[in-house]
């Protein structure tokens, strides 16, 4: 019966042992106090905004309310804000649908306090 070898100085099957890892020294010095960063490294600020800023949508169909005074839907709210010239669609395909997603987030973040009321589906007025 054979035995295998126990102290075989030759090991044909074993790969040859990996060279070992190089440390590469590091720049920076831990003990050094941190230095305050350049101030002028920093982005650059936003320009301040022009007093006559354009009214957003709600701001435009609270108004278009207010002049109605009565309950109207999104698209009637934006045709007559359009036409009125209080304020203009960006060039997005569904204005109205935005409009609404807009006036159901207000009611629901403001609550009560939201300037908007939903009479019925599709519907809305100002809250008096």
């Amino acid at each position: 019966m054979l035995t295998p070898r126990k102290n075989s100085t030759k090991d044909t099957n074993s790969k040859p042992p990996a060279a070992p890892a190089k440390v590469q020294p590091t720049t920076k010095d831990k003990t050094a106090p941190l230095q305050p960063k350049s101030k002028t490294n920093a982005p650059a600020s936003k320009p301040a905004q022009s007093a006559t800023k354009n009214p957003s949508a709600l701001d435009a169909a609270t108004k278009v309310l207010a002049e109605a005074n009565s309950a109207l839907t999104t698209g009637e709210m934006v045709e007559q804000m359009s036409a009125k010239g209080y304020w203009t669609s960006p060039g997005g395909k569904t204005p109205a649908a935005t409009l609404y997603s807009a006036i159901l987030r207000e009611l629901k973040i403001k609550g009560e306090a939201a300037r908007f009321a939903k009479t019925e589906r599709g519907r809305f007025m100002l809250k008096k």
